[in-house]
């Protein structure tokens, strides 16, 4: 088997999505050792080469496996980066499913915007300590293949804010309060990713601005302006 990580090509000419699932999860615990092995060799590489440069080769080396031990658990580099993809959104997940209550979504506009504020810089630094966090998320936003769980994370993370909201201000229109808080989990994001891309950008500021922006639009919707 190759270990170029060929996207095969159907007779429609457009290429295909390449196979994100892991073969088989490991139950065993020198199974369960290779495949942390795997994930932890393509974390480190990732910052080492790249994004477009990593290759099943190149971690099977630095994990020191064969091709066929790694294919026993994934088809594909992609599939390892949408592992290291689920875990870093799960660990910030945990961060944003307590702070989702009705509670902070009742609380006035200048005090939601320091918990937001608050909230976006705990998650920006346990995503600068996970393993290859920041070039993970870089992968989410630059490879087809990771996008549509990048887009299912943000409306699953909408729902999520829903009730709350609702629950804290039952008088908002739904279909307007639905739309602001995608949007407000959009510039969340967008903020997030742009610290990694910018190092000169101050994160209190950026943090800050982007809250108060937040705050300040769900006042509208809250208002009914």
């Amino acid at each position: 088997m190759s270990t170029a990580d060929p996207m095969t090509t159907p007779a429609s000419g457009k290429p295909a999505r390449p196979d994100l699932e892991p073969k088989r999860a490991p139950l065993q615990p020198r199974a369960v050792e290779t495949y942390e092995r795997i994930l932890a060799a393509c974390a480190e590489l990732l910052g080492e080469v790249g994004i477009e440069r990593l290759s099943t080769n190149l971690v099977c080396q630095r994990a020191g496996i064969s091709p066929p031990a790694l294919y026993q658990y994934f088809p594909n580099k992609y599939a390892i980066l949408h592992e290291l993809s689920v875990r870093l959104m799960q660990q910030q997940n945990k961060l944003l499913m307590p702070w989702a209550s009705a509670a902070t979504m009742a609380l006035p506009e200048a005090e939601f915007a320091r918990s937001l504020a608050e909230l976006f810089l705990q998650m920006q630094a346990l995503t600068a300590q996970m393993p290859a966090g920041v070039w993970v998320t870089r992968a989410q936003r630059a490879v087809p293949a990771l996008q549509g769980q990048r887009l299912r994370s943000r409306e699953v993370f909408t729902e999520m804010m829903m009730e709350p909201f609702g629950a804290a201000h039952p008088e908002a229109d739904p279909a307007r309060a639905r739309l602001t808080l995608r949007l407000a989990i959009d510039a969340l994001y967008a903020a997030h990713e742009m610290l990694f891309d910018d190092a000169s950008l101050d994160p209190q500021a950026v943090a800050q601005t982007m809250s108060e922006m937040v705050a300040g639009q769900l006042a509208r919707v809250c208002e009914g302006r």
